[in-house]
């Protein structure tokens, strides 16, 4: 059954903290986002077989580990899900992106699809959904919806921040699904945005507004 996964390593929740600070511009914004992206990446993939292979060291033969045929898929959800595929390449440069696009309808907060694009073999690859906020949830359910119908069977979501509306819908849509996160913050506005939240996501990335 999912579950929700809280990593408070103390880096992550210092970065976390100058991610919401107001002052913080694009440039800096996005180097947090990949170093908490990383240092998430580290942890989610826990989890990852290992095989024994043999290599040859400066002085004799040895066996060692690598990750097994397991194969690994990195699924942003487009826009603010691109901040964060650059900390998971740092770890794992051989894994395979796949993009889905999705807006908020402004009026329902329901999610509109206008683009999907995924690897050929997303049914043997463990995916990791990608996106900043976890807000009314909708959009992410959307996402592991799409990538379910596609034949994905080993799906994992990653999410910076989530507000706890966003965690009961994609838990009520997906109950095997397992949520990452640093933080959990206290509810969504009239808006849909997450208090305290950091903002728009996509917009102090890319300094759209």
């Amino acid at each position: 059954m999912g579950k929700v996964i809280l990593l408070d390593h103390p880096l992550v929740q210092h970065k976390l903290t100058m991610l919401r600070m107001k002052e913080t511009g694009s440039k800096e914004f996005r180097e947090l986002v990949t170093e908490i992206s990383t240092l998430m990446g580290y942890e989610v993939t826990r989890d990852l077989e290992l095989e024994d292979f043999e290599i040859e060291t400066p002085i004799c033969k040895t066996i060692g580990k690598r990750v097994s045929g397991k194969k690994v898929g990195i699924i942003p959800i487009l826009r603010a899900g691109l901040g964060m595929v650059d900390g998971f390449l740092n770890l794992i440069p051989m894994a395979k992106v796949g993009h889905i696009g999705l807006y908020r309808d402004p009026d329902t907060f329901e999610p509109v699809e206008y683009y999907c694009k995924l690897p050929k073999d997303v049914h043997e690859r463990t995916l990791y959904v990608l996106d900043p906020m976890l807000a009314t949830g909708g959009s992410t359910s959307a996402a592991i919806s799409f990538l379910k119908k596609a034949g994905a069977k080993n799906i994992k979501c990653v999410n910076i921040l989530a507000a706890p509306e966003g965690i009961e819908r994609v838990k009520t849509d997906h109950p095997d699904i397992e949520i990452y996160v640093v933080a959990i913050d206290e509810k969504l506005n009239e808006d849909a945005y997450i208090i305290p939240g950091l903002g728009d996501a996509g917009d102090r990335l890319f300094g759209t507004k």
